[in-house]
């Protein structure tokens, strides 16, 4: 028989980790799971040299947190661990990030944080000690499937969804993993934390870039990777030189403000050069793109994705985590993957994900992703998106 989490056995013979930042989302999921009768055990990673942030609002995994972490334990009745994961999140992320930056990209730690730090390294350790699952207040959701392997789906509360930076987990990773607040909606789980009497109901909810203490993350770049600091230049679409810059790490594409360069029409950051330390800027119809190469590509849709991708699989994808899910095509391109945008898309950045989705809206199954190496227009004039569909269907 299944329990609420749709594991074999009783609650109370179920051991699960509960990954707690100290915010008020992982604390109601430690608490909902304890209420249930579940065995669990809280555990806070310490992630960085938390001293410049700990009184920051907004900072996550810091001096702060992880005293809110352990009080919600004690007022729950759980055990409570704080593992020291400062050099592995140092090595996989923060020096992941800075060479990013260095490259002309726009990374997304967070993703990074996910997949190396949190459902690598954490998972590893919440399977030795004896636990079933590991939980998480991440606000996504997943689904048994008929073969019994499980489906990322996107979360029941739109505004809160947070698949875009979950898309790289593996199908065992998810087998391992549950989401309880998946179903839920954020009034709902501050609620939750008033019935229980947590202290952290109404506490702000952490930023996305959790180890930047002074919320300038040119410091920290400019720090290791001091290139990414050295000025350049910045010139039009026709390699003209138009202005300098200070470091391309103070740009991303898509970019208006603070160009610091007088033009008579809007310009916008379309191109980071790294190699040549260029800021390429042009009009605003220079950003769309409607081809994008991937690279460090997951599936976990059906099958394997060499063998179902045939001439295209047709899907939904999200370029950015605040841009929608729009039309488009994965198909194998030059020993990889590349997606074609039907309707084109603005500021495509190297560096963010291209998620895959199954539907435009609603709780769509996550179908994986991958990271954008490069985007690119066509060079014939593009047809309506309608007209579009149509020459790619064939």
């Amino acid at each position: 028989m299944l329990n609420t989490l749709d594991l074999e056995g009783r609650p109370e013979d179920t051991r699960i980790v509960v990954a707690m930042s100290g915010g008020v989302d992982s604390s109601v999921t430690a608490a909902l799971l304890k209420s249930q009768g579940y065995d669990v055990v809280g555990i806070t990673l310490q992630l960085y040299d938390h001293g410049a942030a700990t009184h920051r609002k907004g900072a996550c995994c810091a001096g702060r947190d992880i005293h809110d972490a352990r009080n919600v334990a004690e007022r729950i009745g759980i055990p409570h661990y704080v593992l020291d994961y400062e050099s592995r999140f140092r090595e996989s992320v923060i020096d992941n990030f800075a060479d990013s930056y260095a490259l002309g990209e726009t990374p997304v730690p967070c993703i990074e944080c996910n997949r190396s730090v949190k459902f690598r390294d954490l998972l590893a350790t919440a399977r030795e000690l004896g636990a079933q699952a590991l939980a998480t207040g991440h606000y996504v959701a997943s689904r048994r499937l008929g073969d019994g392997s499980r489906a990322l789906v996107c979360a029941a509360d739109a505004d809160r969804d947070q698949s875009y930076f979950l898309f790289a987990t593996t199908r065992e990773q998810l087998g391992f993993l549950r989401f309880p607040l998946g179903d839920m909606t954020k009034p709902e789980t501050r609620e939750l934390a008033r019935r229980f009497g947590l202290e952290v109901a109404d506490k702000q909810d952490s930023q996305d870039i959790c180890f930047v203490p002074t919320g300038r993350y040119t410091d920290i770049i400019g720090r290791l990777k001091p290139n990414a600091i050295a000025p350049g230049d910045i010139v039009d679409l026709d390699g003209k030189v138009i202005g300098q810059h200070r470091g391309i790490v103070h740009f991303t594409v898509g970019q208006r403000k603070g160009l610091g360069i007088a033009s008579g029409s809007p310009l916008y950051v379309v191109k980071l050069d790294a190699a040549t330390r260029r800021v390429v800027v042009g009009p605003r119809e220079a950003l769309r793109m409607d081809r994008i190469a991937l690279r460090d590509v997951n599936w976990i849709g059906d099958g394997v994705l060499d063998r179902v991708i045939g001439d295209g699989i047709e899907m939904h994808v999200r370029v950015r985590s605040t841009r929608a899910p729009q039309p488009a095509w994965l198909r194998a391109a030059d020993g990889g993957y590349e997606v074609e945008l039907i309707a084109g898309e603005e500021g495509v950045s190297p560096g963010q994900a291209c998620v895959f989705y199954d539907a435009p809206s609603g709780q769509a199954r996550v179908l994986g992703g991958g990271f954008i190496k490069s985007a690119s227009a066509s060079r014939v004039g593009r047809a309506a998106p309608c007209d579009a569909l149509e020459a790619v269907r064939g």
